[in-house]
């Protein structure tokens, strides 16, 4: 098997960080994750690839400098974590999530957030049944909180109230809040913006620019979220395809 490289900030200008590096259209978001990974490396962040051309990763954090609105105080969240295509079903994802529990050894567990059903954008919650771990809380409307124990008297962790309701304070039209912690974003979210103009569809883009923004954000998926009328619709990123699929529906539905 392939080797494992960590992300460091003397190394990440020559490394390729697995997203996106074919995409030349998200080149500058691919830039941005970079930017964004630099300010995050002295938090604890943690990004591990196998040295292979293809989306084979795992991101982790101590949950307290985490982007996402939880309450885990000593465990360690998995943030992002991505075995694609020919990779799957060969021991990648294991040998990922062991490095993991090596980097967390000392505290009281791991956690991550994933979905009641397979959903883009959220790891897949059965591999981590299939190592372990157990569910602890859940929020609207399909997100579910998983964590893996390190110690006998470790509390479970827990998403914060803010993010339980999938709601948001902007009421009128489609609100998109983002993050560069993935390098589709800022594209898609300008090919978002552009497709609400031509439909003379009221938006609202925030970028939660601040891990302060992301730990009080309304569902806890920080990365991309879209709303419609304070309603949480998707962290499906949207292109015309998907805004047709998730958000069309409901205009129709509005009369919109």
């Amino acid at each position: 098997m392939e080797t494992i490289t960590q992300l460091t900030a003397s190394n990440i200008a020559a490394e390729h960080i697995c997203c996106a590096f074919s995409d030349k259209k998200c080149a500058a978001g691919y830039q941005a994750k970079k930017e964004w990974l630099l300010q995050q490396f002295d938090e604890g962040y943690v990004f591990k690839k196998f040295d292979i051309r293809g989306k084979v990763f795992i991101e982790y954090v101590p949950a307290e400098k985490a982007w996402v609105p939880i309450d885990a105080p000593g465990y360690m969240l998995i943030n992002c974590f991505w075995v694609s295509g020919q990779y799957k079903d060969k021991g990648y994802g294991k040998a990922l999530l062991q490095e993991c529990l090596k980097d967390a050894k000392g505290m009281k567990g791991i956690a991550v957030v994933t979905s009641s059903k397979k959903q883009p954008f959220l790891s897949d919650k059965q591999f981590f049944i299939k190592n372990g771990f157990k569910k602890c809380d859940e929020a609207a409307p399909w997100f579910e909180l998983y964590y893996l124990p390190l110690t006998d008297d470790a509390p479970a962790p827990g998403f914060k109230a803010c993010a339980k309701n999938a709601t948001s304070d902007v009421k009128a039209g489609l609100s998109v809040y983002y993050t560069n912690a993935c390098p589709f974003t800022e594209f898609y979210v300008k090919e978002l913006e552009q497709i609400a103009k031509q439909r003379q569809l009221p938006i609202t883009i925030v970028p939660l620019s601040t891990r302060e923004q992301a730990q009080n954000h309304f569902i806890p998926h920080t990365i991309y979220s879209v709303f419609y009328q304070g309603k949480f619709v998707t962290q499906n990123i949207l292109n015309e395809n998907y805004f047709a699929k998730f958000v069309q529906p409901l205009l129709e539905r509005k009369g919109g």
